[in-house]
């Protein structure tokens, strides 16, 4: 448990404030404004307000390839937004943090400052009155390096040991306090001299450091909800406390539940038999153990793949699906994660799991044929790509449906022409399976032998569905020329415009209920917490002008046009 201590000046400060929001609300004659004796204005509720946003800084993925779902593409979306909502300029802050200890201390100074009077005017001399303000807090969540490859979005819950009841006990704390215990805690640390407690050490005063700055933040939330501001939880929860509203963007279950749907509707499962079965790999790559040396948590790994199995699980039970390596079958459950999870954390890891899954039975035999892979990201995606390549798998995403050309393709995204689509003519029965019509005729046979042969090696080299997440810009020329199938999106300019929506009503007193994106959650075991969210954009080929390049998100050099 991390103790804290209240210092005076906070105790002053939160007294004064409450002075000054007395004598601002007896001075209040009107519902627009009332001249204080200073001659400023005093902010009421029919006014928009001030947001300040407090965002992670932008976390970097293996070899610098990068998602497009990063909060430096998120804020000036949603600063735009808030402008069209009615927001001034200079009523809109932003503040990021490498850490969750100094994202703490900015909210802790920033709503401290607010409420002792030293920062409660905007360049206007408007005096902004606490329930005229709303903190956008998405807090700093330490992520993996497999975690981080799906972009910054990804909703993670933010605890410690200490969170669930040390939170609703202790009080705020300030920097100084802060300081003094880490202080305190390095130092009883640094007297143990054998290696392994030195480590357990280290480890337990990085937890303790972790737990106050949970313990500060939540503290400062609180005292920000009590004096009247708004706070909006945008990502990341944190156990234990309520918030006003809360952004919910991708989880793991939602990211590998819309590529196993994709999957489903292209290869149209839902007509595929036992005779005829189609192929599909699962990759879930994920970090066993963390930069210390200890086990990493898995919870990400296996949401991830409960949401694949909802989808997948009924088609392979019924027998219509099949893993040609075996790792998954009939038999297989959600609880079965670790039976296709493997260690990504090293360039090249996906590589080889790839080529033992699709390993040939003989030097000499065709490629092992495979329908589909999801590979879960795009940064795995761009390693099968690459390996598929040199496994000699031909052709691309676009030969499963022959009407679609590359230029096709090329054309439809430069604005030319529109595609048109048609079934993939697929038989019932495989060939090798069906011996329904016999001939006399031994040339004939032979013949159709001949023909029937280089049919199935021409079947079981082509090039699968690939799908991914994240919308790496390095990618997009792969998803142009089909040999990545698709990735997805968070829906950033809506979802801006519905945070934005949800601060203007929030800073006028209002409810969120008549917000259609809006439902009650259980957020942080806390329930009926207003939410807001929106479904994952999906991207091929196909929608790609619509779903990133009209948009803004890419532009055609982007995409190698």
């Amino acid at each position: 448990m991390v103790f804290t201590r209240r210092p005076a000046a906070v105790l002053t400060a939160i007294v004064a404030a409450c002075a000054m929001a007395i004598s601002l609300t007896a001075c209040t004659t009107d519902a627009n404004s009332q001249d204080t004796a200073d001659d400023r204005t005093t902010v009421t509720s029919s006014a928009p307000g001030v947001v300040a946003m407090f965002t992670p800084s932008d976390g970097i993925t293996l070899n610098q390839q990068t998602p497009l779902n990063k909060w430096a593409k998120l804020t000036p979306n949603l600063t735009k937004a808030l402008t069209s909502a009615g927001f001034k300029k200079g009523d809109i802050s932003r503040t990021t943090s490498d850490s969750l200890d100094k994202q703490s201390r900015a909210i802790q100074d920033y709503v401290v400052n607010h409420l002792s009077g030293s920062n409660t005017t905007d360049d206007a001399g408007i005096v902004i009155s606490p329930d005229n303000i709303t903190l956008l807090v998405a807090p700093v969540v330490e992520a993996d390096a497999s975690t981080r490859q799906y972009g910054d979005y990804v909703s993670q819950e933010l605890s410690t040991a200490d969170t669930a009841e040390g939170s609703d006990s202790t009080d705020s704390s300030d920097s100084s306090n802060s300081s003094d215990s880490s202080d305190s805690s390095t130092g009883s640390d640094s007297t143990d001299d054998s290696s392994s407690d030195a480590s357990k050490t280290v480890g337990d005063s990085k937890n303790a450091a972790q737990a106050e700055a949970v313990d500060r933040l939540v503290s400062s939330l609180k005292l920000a909800k009590e004096s009247g501001m708004h706070v909006v939880l945008m990502g990341n929860s944190i156990k234990g406390y309520k918030p006003d509203a809360f952004v919910r963007f991708s989880d793991a279950q939602a990211i590998g539940k819309l590529q196993a749907e994709k999957i489903v509707s292209k290869l149209e499962l839902s007509k595929a038999s036992k005779d005829n079965p189609k192929y599909i790999e699962v990759l879930m790559p994920y970090t066993a153990v963390d930069e210390s040396g200890e086990a990493s948590d898995s919870t990400f790994v296996q949401e991830a793949f409960r949401g694949i199995w909802q989808v997948l699980g009924a088609y392979y039970q019924k027998g219509v699906v099949e893993s040609p390596s075996g790792t998954l079958n009939g038999n297989s459950t959600e609880d079965d994660w670790q039976s296709v999870a493997y260690a990504a954390s090293k360039e090249g890891s996906t590589t080889k799991v790839l080529d033992a899954r699709l390993a040939k039975a003989d030097e000499h035999a065709s490629p092992t044929r495979i329908d589909g892979i999801i590979a879960m990201n795009d940064y795995i995606a761009s390693e099968v790509v690459t390996e598929l390549d040199d496994l000699g798998y031909t052709g691309s995403a676009a030969d499963i449906n022959p009407q679609i050309t590359i230029s096709g393709i090329v054309g439809n995204i430069t604005g030319k022409k529109d595609l048109s689509r048609s079934d993939v003519p697929d038989p019932i029965k495989s060939p090798e399976k069906d011996d329904s019509a016999d001939s006399t005729d031994s040339a004939d046979t032979q013949d159709d032998s001949t023909t029937t042969d280089k049919t199935d090696k021409t079947k079981d080299s082509q090039w699968p569905l690939v799908t991914g997440y994240g919308a790496y810009v390095s990618n997009i020329p792969s998803i142009v020329n089909g040999k990545q199938w698709m990735t997805g999106i968070e829906d950033r300019q809506t979802l801006a415009e519905n945070i934005a929506e949800a601060c203007a009503l929030l800073n006028k007193g209002q409810t969120l209920t008549s917000m259609s994106s809006v439902r009650n959650t259980e957020v942080g075991g806390k329930k009926k917490v207003p939410t807001i969210s929106g479904p994952l954009l999906a991207v091929s080929a196909s929608n790609l002008k619509v779903t990133l390049i009209d948009p803004g998100y890419i532009s055609l050099a982007d995409a190698g046009l």
